[in-house]
């Protein structure tokens, strides 16, 4: 007959990430500048003058895990908050505690705090009552209060390199065998899965446990197929409303600028995969054929708003070819950035200069009487062979003051207009270069 005792539940495993958690600075994989001797992190510890700390960088690169080796370091009770489910008497229990005895407070995803937490984790900050260390994947400057900011000294973490990941693993495969559970795996497969988990630790020492474990006794032999099964449901770190988003929203955008085709497709395919919406990408195209080709190719912005188009009628997985095509014949195309220089000019000028006045001989004169206000003396330019007339549209606006032409080699529509005003006015243009 069994007791109570011999119901109990066996004692769960920890997590293999949890494990193999650092407890020094000296045990942290990757992020050398911020561990580094002599580092502003080290030497705040060394002078036990931590003070208050804002970790900014993505999921499981060791935000967590480099807030507990200080604490370890410094010898303070850790105390761990989850913004997400705190209250404000659980900041003001700690503040309590830390007039008693040296406390650091560790609170994840600092972000999220509400305006009264905020306040009262703000009172502790300049009070010096606890050490404080802040976790965000949020860009700081953006999502946290800016008293805090001021108070705080911002850390940026860095994704892990293939090294650091290479690491990571090594670690990992040790401590498993150390359990007793031997994993054969090839630099091919060590690579794959330090790719797919995309610079963060934890998703790949999750991977590696669920790659090892439940197996009949014997080596376990990680395969090609068993790391895609694995990784089959992993989400790309990427999120619509933060930094990765935007990152790689700009690396997209800048690539079609810089007229590289591979990268354009490559984080073109990045916000694909993350299930951005094609309409969104859309948008993009159609403001950087504008913004990036401009006048060097106009039919880049008819591929673009075509392309804006097709994407309304047509979903994925179709409409990611529709955005391709739109995207590289931006990449491709020659650059003129006349037009968006010329209209951000012309708004700074209308914003920052008295008002030009509009001469008498372009006011509206298709009304009775107009004439007899001085509305006369417009020219008509199709009343000229040339199709052109000398006449002073804004007065004391000099030529090339606002438009100057990005016209380079080679046959752009830009070029070919330069060319054609030059003979018909005998202007030279004005260009940029």
């Amino acid at each position: 007959m069994t007791d109570l005792f011999d119901a109990a539940p066996a004692p769960r495993r920890r997590p293999l990430a949890d494990l193999l958690r650092p407890e020094t600075l000296d045990d942290v994989i990757g992020q050398r500048a911020l561990v580094a001797p002599g580092s502003l992190l080290r030497r705040r510890i060394a002078a036990n003058a931590l003070g208050s700390l804002l970790l900014y960088g993505p999921p499981g690169i060791g935000k967590t895990s480099i807030a507990r080796a200080v604490g370890t370091m410094l010898g303070k009770e850790f105390r761990v908050l989850h913004a997400a489910g705190i209250k404000v008497q659980d900041i003001r229990r700690i503040a309590d505690e830390a007039r008693m005895r040296p406390v650091l407070m560790f609170v994840d995803e600092v972000h999220r705090l509400s305006a009264t937490q905020a306040d009262d984790l703000l009172t502790i900050c300049e009070e010096g009552t606890a050490d404080f260390i802040g976790a965000t994947t949020e860009n700081p400057f953006h999502a946290i209060p800016k008293a805090l900011i001021s108070r705080s000294q911002v850390l940026k973490l860095e994704p892990l390199s293939a090294e650091d990941m290479a690491e990571v693993l090594a670690r990992g495969i040790a401590r498993l065998a150390a359990e007793g559970i031997e994993v054969v795996a090839d630099p091919e497969a060590r690579a794959r899965i330090a790719a797919l988990s995309g610079g963060d630790a934890r998703r790949a020492l999750t991977a590696l446990e669920s790659l090892a474990v439940g197996h009949p006794p014997g080596p376990v032999r990680l395969t090609g197929a068993a790391i895609d099964e694995v990784f089959a449901a992993a989400a790309i770190s990427f999120d619509r409303s933060g930094d990765r988003h935007y990152d790689v929203t700009s690396a997209f955008v800048k690539s079609m600028r810089g007229s590289d085709p591979d990268a354009t497709l490559y984080w073109l395919a990045v916000l694909i995969h993350a299930g951005e919406d094609p309409r969104f990408i859309a948008r993009r195209i159609m403001i950087h054929a504008s913004e990036d080709v401009g006048l060097a190719d106009n039919t880049a912005l008819q591929t673009a708003v075509a392309a804006a188009e097709a994407v309304e009628r047509i979903g994925y997985p179709e409409a990611q070819i529709i955005l391709a095509h739109a995207a590289l014949h931006v990449a491709r195309a020659p650059k003129s950035g006349a037009v968006a220089r010329g209209i951000g000019a012309a708004l700074a000028m209308v914003r920052g200069q008295a008002a030009v006045q509009v001469p008498l001989h372009l006011r509206d004169a298709h009304y009775a009487g107009a004439a007899k206000l001085g509305h006369v003396g417009y020219r008509f330019p199709h009343d000229d062979p040339r199709g052109w007339v000398e006449q002073d549209y804004a007065p004391g606006l000099a030529r090339g003051a606002l438009y100057q032409s990005d016209a380079r080699d080679g046959a752009t529509f830009e070029r070919r207009a330069d060319a054609f005003w030059h003979e018909v006015t005998g202007r030279p243009p004005v260009r940029r270069f």
